[in-house]
């Protein structure tokens, strides 16, 4: 069929894609259009909308390998089972780019200084939707093995990443209240991780405009808007009892450029929750 990706053409997007992340996690500048460009002369006639769309399924497939993406090719799915073995097997070879990866999800992290903290926040992501025409060349029929190092989790675990991001909503929250003429409120607000440590299931207790408690838990990301953040049982258990006062604030792209959405209620009722992990007692 003359629209599904050849192995060759898989071969050669994913590869520019990965010296592209690799490129993004140490800092260094580069040009998705001049990269999309170049590819469009080593592909079937492919146009550059197309290969943009193949950049975003690689997105997807590197978010369920326990990897970043890179930013601004929002993952997409209904992507073909070759895509994701010819990524996995591309990723598995990639020693230089794990080692970025390694580095990155590790790098100890400082609050980052903005102009207006109040404009930061963004509406949540949505799920990318896909045109009828472009699903008879994708499947979902791959089997999807863990990850041997689930990078996401690791980063999910860097403290000091998670405490600046903290401090940052801290200070986000006195910002919103002020600036509603809630200065009592604003001077209130508790680092709740910090002052109680991590039990409480959540990390900051705020204020609506009313004065009624705005409890938040906070997860922090250095990468993209769509990658997937990790609850605890506890956090789970206290946004059911506190579903009227209890708040996600998730922060992205934290170190480049923080940006936030918010979402409030039980946690499984706003988000869809993935067991990655189980208690286990011997029968």
């Amino acid at each position: 069929m003359r629209n599904v990706w050849s192995r060759y053409e898989i071969e050669t997007v994913v590869s520019d894609y990965l010296l592209m992340l690799d490129k993004e996690l140490r800092g260094e500048l580069y040009s998705k259009t001049v990269h999309r460009r170049n590819l469009s002369g080593l592909l079937d006639n492919r146009s550059e909308g197309s290969i943009e769309r193949k950049h975003q399924n690689i997105s997807a497939v590197m978010i369920k390998l326990g990897y970043p993406y890179i930013s601004g090719y929002k993952p997409l799915g209904n992507f073909q089972a070759l895509l994701a073995e010819i990524v996995s097997e591309w990723v598995d070879g990639d020693q230089t780019l794990a080692d970025s990866v390694s580095s990155s999800v590790v790098a100890p992290a400082k609050v980052p200084s903005v102009e207006d903290i109040l404009a930061r926040l963004e509406v949540p992501p949505v799920t990318p939707t896909v045109k009828r025409e472009m699903l008879h060349e994708t499947s979902q029929q791959y089997v999807w093995k863990r990850p041997a190092v689930n990078y996401l989790e690791r980063e999910a675990r860097n403290a000091s990443l998670g405490k600046a991001g903290e401090q940052f909503i801290v200070n986000y929250e006195r910002a919103r209240l002020m600036l509603e003429g809630k200065d009592s409120l604003a001077e209130n607000v508790e680092h709740v991780a910090v002052t109680e440590g991590d039990g409480a299931g959540f990390d900051i207790r705020s204020f609506d405009v009313d004065g009624s408690d705005r409890f938040i838990e906070v997860k922090t990301t250095s990468y993209g808007k769509q990658t997937p953040f990790f609850v605890t049982g506890n956090e789970l258990f206290v946004s059911r009892e506190c579903e009227n006062r209890y708040y996600l604030y998730r922060l992205f792209d934290f170190r480049a450029d923080p940006r936030l959405y918010t979402l409030s209620g039980a946690l499984d009722k706003v988000c869809a929750l993935e067991p990655v992990q189980f208690t286990a007692h011997v029968r």
